[in-house]
């Protein structure tokens, strides 16, 4: 019998979407640090599916689907630093969720320890990630620490400050997303200073000494002055965003990039209309997807493309 490459080759890729997971992506995927990175925004995950709300298996099959397609989580935070450590031929996405609606995170209740519902994206999430090594559970919740019921704190009161403690302590990030969804457009300094920094002191009654690092604007509207929302004190709490995430605006700029504003990233929103356009785009321009090198000192850009690298990382390019 004569050995064919070709045929082994998809043979054994076939093996591997059948057993649910996906052929090695460096195979085909050149490395392009200099490619877009997608940050996806949830809010509510429940039942039915609505505009803004995803249900626990749409959630389920949103993982599933971007592991096949060569996708690894990273925190927002190694993202900001130019750190994104994942395997050659894979590509960073950013998951965030908006509000703490109860669907978010919810602990069953009952007798003994409270114990992680798994319909919720908590519970889905992680154990995508054990069933999946190397996919991460890096996440940012964007938190509402004086809203009404049920968007406080993922409505469970005597929980609350519970969950605060386990996403902190879990590695996942707590955002900034003011002290009830003020829309900062409508509100003078005084009034957006203080729903920044009120929605960081609540959270750190839960757990002192946690910053708040980024934001994410609700419904999208930067305040009169964008300046207030970066950085600034009310009262003495002092307050200081490292990123500001928008309400839309598809996938973002590789923070190599020159033109990458951190104060200005889009998202792109977990409803079909949206994952399909962006998930379309990158099927016919490959060129614009972020693809690591699996070297994170290094950063491997398309040859003659060195000149659109920050500055202050051109001393890592490599250029292919």
């Amino acid at each position: 019998m004569h050995f064919r490459p070709a045929a082994f080759a998809i043979s054994l890729a076939a093996v591997l979407l059948a057993a649910g997971r996906a052929p090695a992506a460096r195979e085909t995927r050149p490395p392009n640090e200099l490619g877009r990175i997608p940050i996806m925004e949830y809010h509510k995950v429940d039942l039915p599916e609505a505009r803004w709300t995803r249900t626990p298996e749409h959630f389920r099959a949103d993982l599933d689907r971007l592991w096949k397609d060569g996708y690894r989580t990273v925190a927002l935070r190694d993202v900001l630093k130019g750190e994104i450590n994942i395997p050659a031929g894979t590509s960073p996405v950013i998951l965030t969720f908006d509000d703490s609606s109860p669907g978010q995170f919810k602990y069953l209740e009952g007798s003994g320890e409270p114990k992680i519902d798994p319909d919720c994206a908590i519970g889905i999430l992680e154990k995508f990630a054990q069933d999946h090594p190397g996919f991460g559970h890096n996440a940012t919740f964007y938190v509402l620490t004086g809203a009404s019921p049920p968007n406080k704190l993922f409505n469970q009161p005597k929980l609350a400050a519970q969950k605060l403690q386990y996403l902190a302590s879990h590695g996942y990030e707590i955002g900034n997303h003011t002290l009830w969804h003020a829309d900062l457009i409508k509100y003078p300094e005084t009034t957006v200073r203080e729903q920044i920094a009120r929605a960081q002191q609540e959270v750190q009654k839960a757990v002192p000494g946690y910053v708040l690092h980024t934001m994410a604007l609700p419904l999208g509207d930067y305040p009169k002055q964008h300046e207030w929302a970066i950085s600034g004190s009310w009262k003495g709490i002092e307050y200081k965003n490292d990123a500001i995430l928008r309400v839309a605006g598809g996938a973002a700029i590789s923070p190599f990039d020159r033109t990458f504003d951190p104060y200005k990233l889009p998202r792109i929103q977990a409803i079909d209309s949206d994952l399909n356009e962006w998930r379309v785009g990158f099927e016919r321009h490959p060129e614009q997807r972020f693809v690591s090198d699996g070297d994170p000192k290094a950063i491997t850009v398309p040859r003659g493309q060195k000149a659109r690298v920050r500055p202050e990382f051109a001393a890592r390019v490599v250029e292919k």
